[in-house]
């Protein structure tokens, strides 16, 4: 009997977690005193295309991520626009927005949880990585997928 190769699943490469805060600067300041950190700040790109709910999005916002051995804690602070980021303030308030994992075919990996019945909230075309937050359904749990370029 033949071996079959084993699939890597798209959520084994854990690379970031994703929380929406309402005062950035204030988060930053605590989780600093408690020893987290340091925290940097993130921009995105000007030349960004991103959609939400298949809309184009022109959302802004203040970014700060702080690297927690191999993970990134990000922080994001919606500013203004529709976003999933500001969807998730208005109702769920401050807290865990996403978890992100590295895949090497974001499309493959969209295209197989999509038949499954997950939503794509957010799509990005960035300067140097694709990315998708996809609404899994269960839990409440979003993901965020990235393939490098």
């Amino acid at each position: 009997m033949a071996k079959q190769k084993a699939v890597e699943s798209p959520f084994s490469r854990l690379i970031q977690v994703g929380v929406v805060v309402k005062d950035l600067d204030k988060v930053v300041e605590r989780l600093t005193s408690l020893g987290i950190g340091p925290f940097t700040s993130m921009h995105k790109p000007d030349d960004a295309e991103e959609w939400f709910r298949g809309k184009p999005m022109k959302a802004k916002f203040k970014i700060s991520g702080a690297k927690l051995g191999e993970i990134v804690l990000e922080l994001i602070q919606p500013l203004e626009g529709k976003s999933p980021h500001q969807e998730f303030l208005d109702n769920q308030g401050e807290g865990i927005q996403h978890i992100a994992f590295a895949v090497d075919d974001l499309d493959r990996e969209v295209d197989r949880l999509t038949k499954k019945g997950v939503s794509v909230l957010l799509s990005a075309n960035l300067p140097k990585a694709r990315v998708a937050y996809l609404d899994l359904g269960a839990g409440g749990l979003v993901i965020e997928l990235m393939q490098e370029k």
